[in-house]
Protein backbone atom coordinates (compact mmCIF):
# COMPACT_ATOMS: atom_id res chain seq x y z
CA UNK A 1 0.00 0.00 0.00
CA UNK A 2 3.00 1.99 -0.72
CA UNK A 3 0.90 4.51 -3.12
CA UNK A 4 -1.57 5.00 -0.61
CA UNK A 5 1.47 6.52 2.15
CA UNK A 6 -0.90 9.41 2.23
CA UNK A 7 -3.34 8.21 4.13
CA UNK A 8 -1.26 6.44 6.97
CA UNK A 9 -2.21 8.09 10.61
CA UNK A 10 -0.36 7.44 12.93
CA UNK A 11 -1.72 6.99 16.02
CA UNK A 12 1.17 5.58 18.65
CA UNK A 13 2.44 9.14 18.98
CA UNK A 14 -0.99 11.18 18.75
CA UNK A 15 -1.72 13.59 21.34
CA UNK A 16 -4.54 12.80 23.67
CA UNK A 17 -7.58 15.21 22.16
CA UNK A 18 -9.06 16.03 18.69
CA UNK A 19 -6.90 16.22 15.89
CA UNK A 20 -8.26 17.15 12.07
CA UNK A 21 -6.88 15.55 8.43
CA UNK A 22 -8.00 16.83 4.86
CA UNK A 23 -7.65 15.35 2.05
CA UNK A 24 -8.71 15.81 -2.14
CA UNK A 25 -9.84 12.12 -3.53
CA UNK A 26 -9.33 12.84 -7.31
CA UNK A 27 -9.04 10.75 -10.27
CA UNK A 28 -5.46 9.52 -9.26
CA UNK A 29 -7.03 8.19 -5.79
CA UNK A 30 -10.34 6.42 -7.98
CA UNK A 31 -7.81 4.67 -10.35
CA UNK A 32 -5.04 3.77 -7.75
CA UNK A 33 -8.05 2.15 -5.11
CA UNK A 34 -9.31 0.36 -8.43
CA UNK A 35 -12.65 -0.45 -7.07
CA UNK A 36 -15.71 -1.56 -9.25
CA UNK A 37 -18.37 1.08 -8.67
CA UNK A 38 -16.56 4.45 -8.63
CA UNK A 39 -14.11 5.57 -11.63
CA UNK A 40 -13.54 8.87 -11.37
CA UNK A 41 -14.25 11.49 -8.61
CA UNK A 42 -13.46 14.74 -6.68
CA UNK A 43 -14.59 14.34 -2.75
CA UNK A 44 -13.23 16.46 0.05
CA UNK A 45 -12.79 14.45 2.72
CA UNK A 46 -12.39 15.56 6.41
CA UNK A 47 -11.37 13.47 8.82
CA UNK A 48 -11.14 13.98 12.74
CA UNK A 49 -9.45 11.63 15.29
CA UNK A 50 -10.35 11.77 19.20
CA UNK A 51 -7.41 9.89 21.34
CA UNK A 52 -8.86 8.70 24.49
CA UNK A 53 -6.99 6.58 26.89
CA UNK A 54 -7.64 3.32 25.33
CA UNK A 55 -9.25 4.24 21.60
CA UNK A 56 -9.14 6.47 18.63
CA UNK A 57 -12.62 7.83 17.97
CA UNK A 58 -12.66 8.82 13.75
CA UNK A 59 -14.98 11.29 12.32
CA UNK A 60 -15.05 10.87 8.62
CA UNK A 61 -17.21 13.56 6.31
CA UNK A 62 -17.20 12.93 2.68
CA UNK A 63 -18.89 15.82 -0.10
CA UNK A 64 -18.19 16.20 -3.60
CA UNK A 65 -19.13 14.28 -7.23
CA UNK A 66 -17.89 10.88 -8.37
CA UNK A 67 -18.79 9.04 -11.78
CA UNK A 68 -20.72 5.90 -11.83
CA UNK A 69 -22.03 3.88 -14.56
CA UNK A 70 -26.26 4.66 -15.15
CA UNK A 71 -27.73 1.51 -14.25
CA UNK A 72 -29.26 1.99 -17.50
CA UNK A 73 -27.29 2.99 -20.38
CA UNK A 74 -24.03 2.14 -18.40
CA UNK A 75 -22.84 5.72 -19.45
CA UNK A 76 -20.84 7.74 -16.87
CA UNK A 77 -23.09 9.70 -14.71
CA UNK A 78 -22.49 12.38 -12.15
CA UNK A 79 -23.52 11.25 -8.47
CA UNK A 80 -23.16 13.42 -5.73
CA UNK A 81 -21.45 12.10 -2.17
CA UNK A 82 -22.37 13.53 1.02
CA UNK A 83 -21.59 11.21 3.79
CA UNK A 84 -20.83 10.98 7.52
CA UNK A 85 -19.31 7.94 9.09
CA UNK A 86 -17.66 6.29 12.07
CA UNK A 87 -14.68 4.36 12.47
CA UNK A 88 -13.41 3.17 16.49
CA UNK A 89 -9.77 1.78 16.36
CA UNK A 90 -7.90 0.24 19.50
CA UNK A 91 -4.43 -1.53 19.66
CA UNK A 92 -4.50 -4.79 19.83
CA UNK A 93 -1.85 -8.29 18.78
CA UNK A 94 -3.14 -8.45 15.23
CA UNK A 95 -4.98 -6.49 12.72
CA UNK A 96 -8.66 -7.43 12.75
CA UNK A 97 -12.11 -6.28 12.56
CA UNK A 98 -14.37 -6.65 15.19
CA UNK A 99 -17.88 -4.98 13.49
CA UNK A 100 -18.16 -2.11 11.02
CA UNK A 101 -17.40 0.20 13.04
CA UNK A 102 -14.51 -1.14 15.43
CA UNK A 103 -11.19 -1.85 14.25
CA UNK A 104 -7.98 -3.68 16.15
CA UNK A 105 -4.32 -2.41 14.45
CA UNK A 106 -0.99 -3.90 15.62
CA UNK A 107 0.37 -2.11 18.65
CA UNK A 108 3.91 -2.23 17.56
CA UNK A 109 2.89 -0.79 13.90
CA UNK A 110 0.68 2.41 15.34
CA UNK A 111 -0.68 3.56 12.33
CA UNK A 112 -3.55 2.75 10.08
CA UNK A 113 -4.13 3.52 6.16
CA UNK A 114 -7.54 4.65 6.00
CA UNK A 115 -7.38 4.58 1.94
CA UNK A 116 -9.59 1.82 1.52
CA UNK A 117 -12.17 2.54 4.24
CA UNK A 118 -12.73 6.00 2.63
CA UNK A 119 -13.50 4.17 -0.67
CA UNK A 120 -15.82 2.40 1.42
CA UNK A 121 -17.68 4.95 2.41
CA UNK A 122 -18.72 6.44 -0.54
CA UNK A 123 -19.55 3.37 -2.23
CA UNK A 124 -21.65 2.69 0.62
CA UNK A 125 -23.50 5.74 0.28
CA UNK A 126 -23.86 5.22 -3.75
CA UNK A 127 -27.83 4.11 -4.70
CA UNK A 128 -28.35 0.87 -5.70
CA UNK A 129 -29.99 2.53 -8.78
CA UNK A 130 -28.69 5.24 -9.95
CA UNK A 131 -29.76 6.65 -13.21
CA UNK A 132 -29.67 9.75 -15.38
CA UNK A 133 -31.85 12.61 -14.97
CA UNK A 134 -34.80 12.04 -17.79
CA UNK A 135 -33.58 12.56 -21.28
CA UNK A 136 -30.06 12.38 -20.90
CA UNK A 137 -29.69 8.56 -20.97
CA UNK A 138 -28.17 7.24 -23.83
CA UNK A 139 -30.41 7.69 -26.67
CA UNK A 140 -28.51 4.51 -28.36
CA UNK A 141 -28.92 2.09 -25.86
CA UNK A 142 -32.46 3.55 -24.46
CA UNK A 143 -33.87 2.51 -28.07
CA UNK A 144 -32.42 -1.12 -27.78
CA UNK A 145 -33.94 -1.67 -24.22
CA UNK A 146 -37.05 -0.50 -25.85
CA UNK A 147 -36.63 -2.33 -28.75
CA UNK A 148 -35.92 -5.85 -26.48
CA UNK A 149 -38.07 -5.16 -23.23
CA UNK A 150 -40.26 -8.03 -22.73
CA UNK A 151 -44.56 -6.86 -23.01
CA UNK A 152 -47.20 -8.58 -22.14
CA UNK A 153 -50.17 -9.00 -23.85
CA UNK A 154 -52.34 -7.67 -21.70
CA UNK A 155 -50.48 -4.47 -21.22
CA UNK A 156 -51.93 -1.03 -23.31
CA UNK A 157 -49.52 0.99 -25.41
CA UNK A 158 -47.51 3.41 -23.10
CA UNK A 159 -48.41 7.53 -23.83
CA UNK A 160 -46.52 8.75 -26.21
CA UNK A 161 -45.48 11.91 -24.18
CA UNK A 162 -43.22 9.93 -21.79
CA UNK A 163 -39.84 10.12 -23.02
CA UNK A 164 -37.46 7.10 -23.39
CA UNK A 165 -35.66 7.12 -20.24
CA UNK A 166 -39.35 8.26 -17.89
CA UNK A 167 -40.89 4.87 -20.22
CA UNK A 168 -38.06 2.61 -18.92
CA UNK A 169 -38.20 4.28 -15.55
CA UNK A 170 -41.85 3.34 -15.23
CA UNK A 171 -41.43 -0.06 -16.62
CA UNK A 172 -38.41 -0.74 -14.20
CA UNK A 173 -40.59 0.41 -11.39
CA UNK A 174 -43.52 -1.57 -12.06
CA UNK A 175 -41.36 -4.69 -12.38
CA UNK A 176 -39.72 -4.03 -9.03
CA UNK A 177 -42.83 -4.83 -6.71
CA UNK A 178 -42.22 -7.64 -4.77
CA UNK A 179 -43.13 -11.24 -6.11
CA UNK A 180 -44.64 -12.91 -2.52
CA UNK A 181 -46.97 -9.25 -2.07
CA UNK A 182 -48.49 -9.62 -6.19
CA UNK A 183 -49.35 -13.13 -5.29
CA UNK A 184 -51.94 -11.95 -2.53
CA UNK A 185 -53.27 -9.65 -5.00
CA UNK A 186 -55.47 -12.08 -6.09
CA UNK A 187 -56.82 -13.42 -3.18
CA UNK A 188 -60.25 -12.89 -2.61
CA UNK A 189 -61.99 -11.02 1.03
CA UNK A 190 -65.01 -11.47 1.14
CA UNK A 191 -67.18 -12.47 4.62
CA UNK A 192 -68.68 -15.98 4.84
Amino acid sequence: MAKFSLYNISLKNLSFGVHTYAYELDRKFFEAIDGDEVRKGNVKVTVTVKRTSTTFEFGFELKGVVQVPCTRCLDDMDQEVDTRSRLIVKFGKEYSEESDEIVIIPEEEGEINIAWFLYEFIALCIPIKHVHPAGECNRAVSSKLRKHRAVSTDEEETDEELTDDEELSAEEDAQSGDPRWDALKGLSFEDN
